[in-house]
């Protein structure tokens, strides 16, 4: 009978519009949290029989939600270091317990504070995680979360970071006197000849003890200089003399540094070995590019060190942490110096809106939206970071506000379908009397 097909239909509409209604209350109470993304319910016939028949048979409507995951939120400013905001595509990489028996889940909830282990955790106890970077500032992407860390920096206080570059911009006087005697490599080291101009740096090993490695210089000829670089006191090494390295210096006629006319040995990084028996890493020397200006210079002006940069050295307490766009974390100690220490990766899907929604405003990988790609910031598809930012959720109050009249409206409607059927089926019921 055609009135029972109407009552049905009118069921399934007072149910296909409680679930929209469910979606909108979803929305609105979420308005607020961080990287949520607003739900749509899209509705869709049900059709008992098709063909064209005399008596027609009503199916009724079903809702179905769907999660925008892809929309992006507005990046809105934040007075905290740790918030971060995806600007672009992906997810951040997160698990439940600051170990692999946590279960992994990606968000964009970025809203990351350091707890009583120095863990960075977000709103809903997540743990962010990354890839730790070793002391040349490198890293392995397995392309699997397992090869990933808890972001963890407290724990670097009160140990020690060996020195793995000497930056160093320095100008040596075009007019200083050639050097006419007898030169050879380890002279300036030991003493045997007066170097033109010196500069001393402080560099650290493995455990933290200092050790003083100087740059002489000693001009021979118009654009012509030999450098050394030793150690002092020379007995602080295992290498004869304390000679670490030297080389022909060159330049170009405008007093740019002419690097490939050099000798790469002086330029090479110096790998040092302590006769304390401390450990070490190889120290990168940045003293200038080809024809640049960004290093060591030939000019008129008295020799001096312009500027100068060496990492390592004991690590105090943290003072504050840096995230850069591309992702790197950086712990900043209270005597002014900065190590980077993890990598952030961005996770990035096929189909996001495939992903499976979950409590914590988190996602888990699906069927429908494929497997994950890990990668740093900004690079194949990956959103680069925003710091001291968060992303605001999509929802938008008033569309909102409008889809729940409309809902409620369809709502009544149906519940009326169901009424005025109950009436006409009490006329039938009348009949017989």
């Amino acid at each position: 009978m055609s009135l029972y097909s109407a009552l049905y239909a009118g069921v399934s509409g007072l149910g296909a519009h409680a679930n929209a209604m469910a979606a909108v209350a979803d929305n609105i109470s979420n308005i607020n949290t961080v990287g949520y993304k607003g739900v749509d319910t899209q509705f869709s016939t049900m059709v008992t029989d098709g063909s064209g028949k005399s008596s027609y048979s009503a199916g009724g409507v079903s809702s179905v939600s769907v999660s925008t995951i892809s929309k992006q939120g507005m990046i809105q400013a934040s007075g905290n270091a740790t918030d971060l905001a995806i600007d672009g595509d992906g997810f951040f990489v997160t698990r439940t317990s600051p170990n692999a028996g946590g279960e992994v889940a990606f968000t964009r909830a970025g809203s990351f504070r350091s707890d009583e282990g120095g863990y960075l955790r977000n709103a809903s106890g997540l743990y962010l995680y990354g890839w730790r970077l070793d002391a040349t500032g490198n890293f392995v992407n397995s392309g699997n979360v397992n090869g990933l860390e808890p972001i963890r920096l407290n724990d670097l206080i009160g140990t020690a970071a060996p020195t793995t570059h000497i930056d160093a911009r320095m100008n040596l006087q075009s007019t200083t006197p050639d050097y006419t005697g007898p030169y050879a490599a380890g002279d300036l080291a030991s003493g045997a000849v007066d170097p033109a101009f010196t500069r001393s740096f402080d560099v650290y090993d493995s455990q933290g003890g200092a050790h003083r490695v100087t740059m002489g210089f000693l001009k021979t000829g118009p654009n012509a200089w030999q450098g050394e670089i030793y150690s002092d006191p020379a007995n602080a090494v295992t290498a004869p003399g304390g000679l670490l390295a030297s080389g022909a210096i060159r330049f170009n006629p405008d007093g740019s540094l002419d690097l490939a006319g050099s000798d790469a040995s002086f330029f090479s990084p110096l790998t040092v070995n302590w006769t304390n028996n401390a450990g070490s890493e190889p120290i990168r020397l940045k003293l200038g590019s080809n024809g640049g200006l960004d290093g060591i210079t030939q000019f008129g002006g008295v020799s001096s060190l312009i500027s100068s940069n060496v990492d390592g050295g004991m690590l105090g307490n943290i003072s504050s942490i840096e995230i850069s766009k591309t992702g790197v974390v950086s712990a900043i100690f209270d005597d002014g110096t900065t190590r980077a220490v993890f990598q952030l990766p961005i996770a990035t899907f096929e189909n996001v809106n495939g992903l499976t929604r979950q409590s914590g405003n988190t996602y888990a990988a699906s069927r429908a939206s494929g497997g994950y790609t890990l990668n740093t910031p900004g690079t194949l598809g990956a959103g680069r970071l925003s710091a001291n930012s968060l992303e605001a959720s999509t929802v938008d109050l008033a569309t909102e506000f409008t889809n729940m009249i409309r809902f409620q409206r369809a709502y009544s409607a149906s519940s009326k379908i169901i009424t005025t059927v109950d009436d006409m089926l009490r006329e039938v019921s009348d009949l017989k009397r």
